[in-house]
């Protein structure tokens, strides 16, 4: 797991700008492990992010929850 120091909220818009499924799933089974976590070093706000992928490894999209 990856932890980017930015803005939530700006790092959400740029990920919808470039891909087109970008999800909020809280109870999402990619979300046991992240790929990344987003963490805003002012106010101390997170969200786990995970890209999906079929079985075949086609991508599928994008599903995030925020944390408190």
């Amino acid at each position: 797991m990856v932890v980017i120091k930015r803005n939530p909220d700006r790092f959400l818009r740029e990920l919808k700008k470039h891909y087109d499924l970008v999800m909020r799933i809280p109870s999402s089974e990619y979300l046991r492990n992240p790929d990344f976590v987003v963490v805003d070093p002012k106010t101390g706000k997170k969200i786990k992010v995970s890209f999906v992928t079929l079985d075949d490894g086609e991508f599928a999209g994008v599903v995030y929850d925020e944390t408190s």
